[in-house]
């Protein structure tokens, strides 16, 4: 899992500088309306809205713009439709980039993808193309705040997680994404503190890239992230310790 532990880092760190930017806040309300369209507005029995709630107050989203995203998506024909895409493509070095977006306009949407690669040394590809490299997990993160990192794990892996990285800090727990309700649940029971809870895609290999190629691939990435439709990119290169350390600072 080191390849996508730095990937993770790197992400973390992104999303700290969107989040002061208020970028996520346009990402997670489109994340909130997507998910109370396709599952009703009840968190309660809707798994996916109550994550994507979880994640705009890990934000600092205020309630009542949460609540007005979920009103706007339930409003029935005249509410916000959103339409959710994933595209495929390539990038510096060959590797594997998986764009998941949330548009209410698929050929803007795509042009701007397009271009981004092209413009980065990428190449915008067909459905199918690079989707095999990803898996779907579920993804728990955790700051452990004092906590023993294996403690935490054996907890994780007696609620019923795969696999458990605590080379990281949050420490990541992954698991299969039909288990990652009752594994969270679990770990809040065993009073280990929550950081977020997500399903998402990993890598299943990392492809190496030199420091050019690194840094060109990063920039792909950030272009694709600072996309309004964009909701998330991975991608499934590693990158060489000194630019890590650039990127991470």
């Amino acid at each position: 899992m080191s390849g996508h532990s730095k990937w993770s880092q790197i992400k973390r760190q992104k999303g700290a500088n969107d989040a002061k930017r208020g970028a996520m806040f346009t990402k997670v309300g489109r994340e909130i309306a997507v998910a109370a369209r396709a599952g009703g507005a009840d968190p309660d029995g809707n798994f996916r809205l109550r994550l994507a709630i979880e994640k705009a107050r890990s934000v600092n989203m205020p309630a009542d713009t949460i609540k007005r995203a979920i009103e706007r998506a339930s409003g029935g024909a005249d509410g916000e439709q959103f339409e959710e895409i994933a595209y495929e493509g390539y990038g510096p070095g060959g590797v594997a980039i998986f764009v998941e977006a949330a548009t209410d306009n698929r050929n803007r949407t795509a042009a701007e993808i397009r271009s981004i690669f092209t413009k980065n040394g990428g190449q915008l590809a067909g459905s199918g193309s690079v989707a095999w490299q990803f898996e779907p997990r579920g993804l728990v993160t955790v700051n452990l705040n004092g906590q023993d990192a294996d403690e935490v794990a054996l907890t994780a892996i007696d609620a019923g997680a795969d696999d458990v990285d605590t080379d990281v800090e949050p420490l990541e727990i992954f698991t299969e994404p039909g288990e990652l309700e009752r594994v969270r649940r679990s770990l809040e029971g065993a009073g280990v503190s929550i950081d977020s809870a997500e399903t998402t895609v990993v890598p299943k290999t990392t492809v190496e890239l030199d420091d050019s190629k690194a840094r060109q691939a990063l920039r792909l990435v950030e272009q694709l992230e600072d996309l309004e439709d964009v909701q998330r990119v991975t991608a499934n290169f590693d990158i060489p310790e000194e630019v890590f350390a650039e990127v991470t600072a």
